[in-house]
């Protein structure tokens, strides 16, 4: 069985190591939510690394399950709809927030923005606080 703090390490620096070579090759950062937007809305503009970025984080995760199911097993005790839900509200707020953890918190900080550490810190922030009064109401 894998630690977790090897996965971690490895899928880190797998992020880490795309984000650069999209920065260095095209002068784009890697933030998901603004390539699945830009292949949504405007598929001339996204040109054909968009659709190949979005078809690697697939396979990504397919080729991760193939090689480990347990990583996909749910521990939590909240329920597939709610984590559903959950997901569609952290995509409504990358779209509100113009970034996303990839984008702010990868590409951002590292480049040292101002703009992206204070997001980066807003989500977390408003992550911690979603957690709390979630827990607070279900008791």
């Amino acid at each position: 069985m894998h630690s977790d703090w090897i996965l971690a390490l490895i899928g880190g620096s797998l992020i880490g190591i795309a984000a650069t070579i999209l920065l260095a090759a095209n002068g784009r950062i890697f933030g998901v939510s603004g390539i699945l937007y830009t292949s949504l809305t405007s598929r001339a503009q996204a040109g054909m690394q968009a659709p190949l970025i979005i078809l690697g984080l697939i396979l990504g995760g397919v080729v991760s399950f193939l090689i480990s199911e347990d990583l996909f097993i749910n521990t939590s005790d909240r329920s597939l709809p709610i984590i559903g839900v959950a997901g569609l509200l952290v995509g409504f707020g990358t779209r509100l927030g113009s970034g996303c953890t990839s984008g702010h918190g990868v590409c951002g900080i590292s480049r040292f923005s101002f703009r992206s550490i204070l997001a980066t810190v807003t989500f977390i922030s408003a992550g911690i606080l979603t957690v709390v009064i979630f827990n607070m109401i279900k008791g």
